[in-house]
């Protein structure tokens, strides 16, 4: 959570939404959707309006009817940015919910597929959800990581990236703009050890990809060849 851009277009959420089910599962509340069976994992992680949003919960489906098993952590406890609160401070929020515990809230979840017998654990994230995925990028938890429209990012949090990883970005983004993904595709392109790749979408903005207009064809387009482009990195690299 880094600009004004991180509140805009804030999602209708319900807990209703959605092929999957809500559980109990490495010690939080999940939305699971998916092959239970699968040894392929994807843990998809949101941005600061949470599990329950209905665009991130289609994803969910749409990448479970890949065969992969899908989590969506409430990694918030039920406490998402809620702008209807005339009492929500920002600050306050921020430093309860920030990314750190956010890094080990998923260590948690990991741990918990790792026991269920999953063999290849991968994630995504979204502005918030962004920089969790790469601090799991950075670690030995994960197989491969994709980041869409990242809250704010340094080029030491890339250098210590060490699994395959994909940037998709928006055209106007001041948490993550253009320039400074093409800078971190530079630094991961000298990583001769994984693959990494950087996509710049044209004539959309931060929270694109999930926080997009359901009547609106052009941003479905867009929103739609990011997820494609997600679920193809994950189809090549969790195996």
């Amino acid at each position: 959570m880094s600009s004004s851009q991180c509140f805009e277009n804030p999602p209708s959420l319900t807990s209703t939404c959605g092929a999957g089910t809500v559980q109990e599962f490495g010690g939080l509340k999940i939305y699971v959707t998916g092959p239970p069976h699968s040894t392929l994992a994807i843990i998809l992680i949101s941005d600061i309006f949470g599990f329950e949003a209905p665009n991130l919960r289609k994803l969910a489906d749409k990448v479970a009817a890949a065969g992969f098993f899908v989590l969506v952590p409430d990694f918030f406890y039920g406490d998402p940015v809620d702008l209807n609160n005339p009492e929500f401070d920002r600050e306050s929020w921020r430093k309860v919910h920030n990314a750190d515990k956010g890094y080990e809230d998923a260590k948690q979840v990991i741990a918990a597929l790792k026991c269920k017998g999953v063999s290849s654990i991968s994630a995504a994230g979204f502005c918030w959800g962004g920089r969790v995925v790469v601090k799991l990028a950075s670690s030995d938890d994960i197989k491969a990581a994709v980041v869409l429209h990242p809250g704010r990012l340094t080029v030491d949090d890339i250098n210590e990236v060490k699994v395959p990883i994909a940037f998709l970005g928006a055209e106007f983004d001041h948490a993550s703009p253009p320039e400074q993904l093409k800078q971190f595709g530079e630094v991961l392109s000298a990583k001769s050890e994984f693959d990494s790749f950087v996509k710049i979408f044209p004539g959309v903005s931060h929270g694109w990809s999930v926080r997009y207009n359901v009547e609106d064809e052009s941003a479905v387009r867009s929103a739609e060849e990011a997820q494609s482009d997600m679920l193809n990195w994950f189809t090549k690299y969790v195996k």
